[in-house]
């Protein structure tokens, strides 16, 4: 299997399986000196962690990452990271039922058309499981980011059900199950995936990152845009099937005086910008503004309710994924999301620094 492998100076590879021994990654690129102890990565990490509440999947696992190599003495060395996560909590035997039929919605049909083979185990590499070393990778990525730079991700609707931005709290998304930045929909949204769990279906979700304090002047035209970066980065994680940018898609409801940031002198003649629309990016360079963007993750495909489906014989037959899963996996897609975000920031500021000293 190819294309493990994610940055351009900011690099990290993950390895494992869903239900192997052991998930891990290894970081090229990180600059020497920089502090990083594993207590620095597992903050993150718990955050992602599994089972901490009834609306995301029973699966019990510690998440405890152990750094192998790249660091001596509290600091990052300059050589490759390596970073280490047991699976202790794998139930394969879920599974059994499911090893000759392709679950919709999951890769188990196109791994087994390119590699003549899949590991039935919880999907193996596809599996979500893998989305905790990229919560790793991101955690050393935010130790390069000056400190002035902030990543920030929410749910901001899941289903049908929107937050209220009237009442946005970027604080109060690690204080709740939903990892939502408005806390007078909590209720109803407990009620609305409750719901959705008793009838062994699932919702999609939203989620929304507001990146503060990156300096202007990041990206490169035409094939290096940060956004096409951001893109990649954000649509390679497991179940997106969307994002957009600042006003994204809904530009297309007005027109061009509406919808450009127009822009005044400020102090020290510095441009302040009187909107966003853009979402902190143009010409693929960074604007010094606010880079917002929105993700949206499918609904779990990992259902209780029969659905239709073949064998890898051919056969017609019916599914029900049994298992541990979560019914909007988007919830915990928020770290992953700032993340991701943050490793493709590093990526640009080590890039940047190269050419433009």
């Amino acid at each position: 299997m190819s294309y493990n492998l994610f940055g351009k100076l900011f690099r990290f590879m993950t390895w494992g399986e869903s239900h192997g021994p052991a998930i891990g990654c290894v970081i090229d690129g990180a600059p020497p000196r920089i502090s990083l102890t594993e207590a620095d990565i597992q903050y993150f990490l718990d955050q992602r962690r599994p089972g901490q509440s009834r609306h995301t999947t029973q699966r019990q696992e510690a998440d405890q990452v152990k750094i192998m190599s790249g660091v001596f003495e509290g600091r990052t060395t300059g050589t490759p990271i390596s970073l280490i996560i047991d699976n202790t909590d794998a139930r394969s035997k879920d599974y059994g039922d499911i090893a000759h039929k392709f679950r919709p919605g999951h890769a188990d049909y196109t791994y087994q058309m390119k590699y003549g083979l899949r590991d039935y185990r919880g999907g193996g590499r596809s599996s979500a499981r893998e989305t905790a070393m990229r919560v790793a990778a991101g955690a050393v990525a935010r130790k390069i980011l000056p400190s002035g730079i902030s990543i920030k991700a929410g749910v901001v609707q899941i289903g049908p059900h929107k937050i209220n931005r009237d009442q946005l709290d970027w604080d109060s998304v690690y204080d709740n199950p939903f990892f939502c930045p408005d806390p007078s929909v909590i209720e109803a949204w407990a009620e609305f995936l409750d719901q959705k769990r008793k009838e062994g279906s699932s919702v999609g979700a939203v989620v929304e990152c507001v990146i503060s304090g990156a300096p202007a002047g990041l990206g490169a035209p035409v094939y290096a845009k940060i956004e096409a970066d951001l893109a990649a980065a954000m649509i390679g994680i497991n179940a997106v099937k969307g994002i957009e940018f600042g006003a994204g898609f809904d530009v297309v409801n007005h027109p061009g005086e509406e919808t450009v940031d127009e822009m005044r002198a400020g102090e020290d003649n510095d441009p302040v910008f009187q909107s966003n629309h853009a979402g902190g990016i143009l010409g693929g360079i960074t604007t010094g503004q606010d880079i917002v963007l929105r993700v949206a993750f499918k609904p779990t495909s990992s259902l209780l309710t029969p659905r239709k489906t073949i064998t890898d014989s051919g056969e017609n037959t019916e599914i029900v994924t049994k298992g541990r899963h979560d019914p909007c996996v988007g919830l915990r897609g928020t770290p992953v999301v700032e993340a991701m975000a943050a490793c493709v920031l590093a990526d640009h500021l080590l890039l940047h620094k190269a050419q433009c000293q």
